[in-house]
């Protein structure tokens, strides 16, 4: 995918995240969602693709350089604590305020013009080291698109047709990740229907 088709895809990835945020109803916040995460929660772990876009954009480069989203997937792959994740996304879900849907709104429209003014070779110190932006947001449109579709499922709805492209890009990057673990046979066998697999196949 060429920078300029990462880039849009991303910015709709974004937008139907946003679509979805606006749909959740004044009573549902507190609502279970994934895990220990409830609907804020979980709405604040996943607008953290926004918002690490800015702030890694500005942070001091530290690191090695990681070329590429797979090698920034494998290299944080049990990096970090489940616990330590689930009360970021709470404590994000938290800074949202009283207006989630309309704080959200007002990063992405953020991050619209930072992206406009920001060249693809533009330095991202990513938690896995030292990134270009355009191998960065990839990452970012995974997030968005599997949390999206979370998102939906929790409210009931179809995910929007916005967050599509970030869906079929994700499970292109999906599928690389999980070519390069030891558990590519299991992910193959699951994608084709097989039964009896083992649980917790992830590539995150």
């Amino acid at each position: 995918m060429d920078a300029k088709r990462i880039r849009a895809v991303y910015l709709s990835a974004a937008l139907g995240f946003l679509e979805l945020v606006e749909q959740v109803p004044g009573t549902a916040w507190a609502i279970p969602a994934l895990g220990v995460w409830d609907v804020r929660g979980l709405i604040g772990h996943a607008s953290r693709a926004l918002t690490t876009v800015e702030s890694y954009l500005g942070a001091p480069q530290t690191g090695k350089r990681v070329d590429g989203p797979v090698e920034y997937y494998l290299a944080i792959r049990g990096s970090t604590t489940p616990e330590s994740i689930a009360q970021r996304g709470r404590e994000t879900g938290d800074a949202l305020g009283t207006d989630p849907a309309g704080a959200v709104g007002e990063i992405v429209e953020r991050l619209t013009a930072l992206l406009g003014n920001t060249p693809d070779d533009a330095l991202v110190a990513s938690p896995a080291g030292t990134m270009v932006l355009i191998d960065y947001l990839p990452t970012r449109t995974f997030e968005l698109a599997v949390h999206g579709l979370d998102l939906a499922r929790v409210l009931g709805v179809e995910p929007p047709s916005s967050l599509m492209p970030g869906v079929a890009a994700s499970l292109e990057l999906a599928g690389a990740i999980g070519a390069r673990l030891p558990i590519a046979p299991e992910l193959l066998l699951l994608l084709t229907g097989r039964p009896g697999l083992p649980g917790n196949l992830s590539v995150v």
